[in-house]
């Protein structure tokens, strides 16, 4: 559920419709009135009310008492993803990096202590998890993670790991809160960063920062592999060099994109505009 704020503006209508929303997802992607409101933890006639309003605008159909999310839910999230520019960037990119390593290769920034995917461009292959645009991750269990988690500072890093993830994955065993610190402080001094089945069997991948205008690590690219198709030593060896090259050109025309110049003006009045009546 929606953190509930507690300032005077919030309006928690607009928390509780989130709510809905987020109810759905892989697992859950047809239910009924009674499973949204307890999924949400909202009343019955609420829960509704809610749903009927989202289905007049067009996030929700509801078919013989069930309710799905409609594709019209992608432009929450694309709106985000075209504002800053990013994907219009690396989508090439990640088609050329992808073209030369035979892998899937995907963009993810951090929300909270997870990752989301906000870029993909994949092949055909077997692998674990299945990934989208706007699957959810634990950040410390993916190499894209592990990067985004060592471009903050302390004081951040130990504000993110103690928030709850909200990918719905079993928390990762295999290392300390203390291994985790140091393997961050290795990452950001050679900045990659290796995942080796942490997140399932099978998965490796190795990730590399995106960075802004500014130098701050604001999102991270990676390819994935199949463990038993591709050793650690080819991954690193062939692919890490390419995804390095792809990441740093990505980061350049980022930030050249966000130095350009932009002013917006006001339409200039026709003389029938200006005209009096």
């Amino acid at each position: 559920m929606a953190g509930r704020g507690a300032g005077p503006d919030f309006v928690e209508s607009l928390a509780r419709g989130l709510d809905v929303l987020a109810c759905f997802d892989a697992d859950h992607r047809s239910m009924s009135l009674s499973e949204v409101a307890a999924a949400a933890g909202l009343a019955r006639p609420t829960a509704r009310r809610l749903l009927l309003t989202l289905e007049e605008l067009g996030f929700v159909r509801s078919t013989a008492g069930a309710f799905q999310l409609t594709p019209k839910v992608l432009t929450l999230g694309m709106a985000y993803v075209g504002a800053l520019g990013l994907w219009d960037i690396a989508r090439p990119h990640l088609e050329a990096l992808v073209a030369r390593t035979g892998e899937s290769s995907s963009m993810a920034q951090l929300d909270g202590s997870d990752i989301v995917y906000v870029a993909r461009v994949s092949v055909p292959k077997i692998i674990a998890l299945r990934v989208d645009i706007g699957t959810r991750f634990p950040a410390a269990q993916t190499s894209q993670g592990k990067v985004l988690l060592a471009g903050l500072s302390p004081d951040e890093l130990e504000e993110t790991l103690a928030q709850p993830s909200r990918a719905g994955l079993p928390a990762y065993i295999g290392r300390s809160a203390e291994q985790l610190r140091e393997q961050l402080t290795e990452i950001r001094a050679r900045g990659w960063a290796l995942a080796d089945e942490e997140l399932a069997p099978g998965v490796r991948s190795v990730a590399a920062p995106v960075r802004d205008g500014t130098g701050t690590v604001q999102a991270a690219m990676n390819v994935t592999v199949h463990a038993a198709e591709t050793s650690t030593e080819k991954l690193l060896t062939d692919y890490l060099p390419l995804l390095l090259r792809t990441a740093g050109d990505v980061s350049a025309e980022w930030a050249l994109w966000q130095s350009r110049p932009h002013v917006e003006l006001d339409r200039p009045s026709s003389s029938r505009d200006s005209a009096p009546a």
